[in-house]
């Protein structure tokens, strides 16, 4: 059922096809499930020649648990074909809103691991295992109508995952002063100018390294084929709320109390 599943799930996102939710049609459908189908997807993704790039922290912001109905952190893989690398300050990254399926918006905190976690490190030795941090937007993506599903739908369809723009990434000479700023930054939204959200560190589960603890631990008590590998990009989750976004809009974030510029990205029709 997995592969098959998967090949279904997949065959959506590439053909922009809505689908029902896998829990409408099968109440059983839990997460055990939902990453034995995330496996058969990236081995699919794998084999027609994309490459894992690191992964993606899903539903960290416990401020917006209850608006989408589902009440815990989940995580999928990212690849290279997914990551757009950009320069960050004034000079706005591009993408074209028509390619994802009911595309949201999120500023979030990039993190890049030099060595592997693992499970029990505290903040400090999850820091100790970065080399770089860095800020960029997640598009995320639904190939269900409405944004409506169960925590085992998402995780099954790439964790939401559409594409991450990554600004700069920071390298960490001396880890103390990140420690303290990873967990006090704030970060404002602005779309065409306009403040729409500010977001605290505090809202992605107490600040990313938290939410980098609970994906180590999450994943070695459900393990992917694929574990976190030294160079992975972990994308840690939305600040603020997510938003969606059309062409003609341009997007933008200011950042207080981190070593990082802001991000602008631009949505306009590919040429």
């Amino acid at each position: 059922m997995g592969a098959d599943l998967g090949a279904t799930i997949l065959a959506a996102l590439d053909g922009k096809r809505p689908m029902a939710p896998i829990t409408d049609s099968d109440a059983g459908f839990g997460l055990d499930a939902a990453y034995r189908i995330s496996d058969a997807v990236m081995a699919a993704r794998i084999a027609r020649g994309e490459r894992p790039a690191g992964w993606k922290l899903g539903f960290t912001n416990r401020t917006i648990w209850d608006e989408y109905g589902v009440h815990a952190p989940i995580w999928g893989p990212i690849y290279d074909r997914t990551v757009i690398h950009a320069d960050g300050g004034a000079a706005p990254a591009r993408l074209d809103a028509a390619a994802f399926i009911e595309p949201r918006i999120e500023p979030e905190i990039v993190l890049r691991i030099a060595r592997p976690p693992h499970a029990g490190m505290d903040e400090r030795e999850l820091l100790g295992c970065l080399d770089a941090v860095g800020h960029g937007f997640e598009i995320v993506q639904s190939i269900y109508p409405g944004w409506r599903f169960r925590a085992a739908d998402t995780v099954a369809a790439f964790a939401m995952h559409g594409a991450l723009v990554c600004g700069p990434l920071t390298p960490i000479n001396d880890p103390e002063p990140w420690l303290d700023s990873l967990a006090r930054f704030e970060i404002s939204l602005l779309r065409n100018g306009e403040t729409v959200d500010r977001g605290v560190a505090a809202n992605v589960l107490g600040g990313p390294l938290k939410a980098l603890r609970n994906f180590v631990a999450g994943l070695g008590e459900r393990p992917m084929a694929r574990g976190i590998e030294a160079g992975d990009l972990i994308t840690t989750g939305t600040v603020t709320r997510a938003f969606p976004v059309e062409n003609g809009e341009t997007w933008t974030t200011r950042l207080d109390g981190l070593p990082l510029p802001g991000m602008t990205l631009t949505f306009a029709r590919a040429s």
